[in-house]
């Protein structure tokens, strides 16, 4: 099936209840799964049909890095693999 570009009528990137997310790069990858000696499928999941995931132009297998602002810690990170959707 073939995914459909979503027409986009506001840049969500730009909300403020939408925090930063980037692909990580092959390296970051690598230190990451060394670094928590996991599989890349042991991380919390996001669909490739996401709409940040389309925005960013994540494809399944990547991982993308989310950066929150914090009260407590100013920051906080997370990762999430992106997986296929079903649909």
């Amino acid at each position: 099936m073939v995914k459909e570009k979503i027409r986009i009528q506001f840049d969500m990137m730009s909300h403020d209840l939408v925090p930063l997310h980037t692909i990580i790069s092959e390296k970051e990858r690598g230190e990451l799964l060394k670094k928590y000696n996991i599989e890349p499928n042991q991380l919390p999941k996001i669909l490739d049909t996401d709409p940040v995931s389309i925005f960013i132009g994540a494809k399944s297998g990547q991982i993308v890095k989310i950066i929150r602002n914090s009260h407590t810690a100013k920051e906080s990170i997370a990762y999430r693999f992106v997986v296929e959707s079903n649909e």
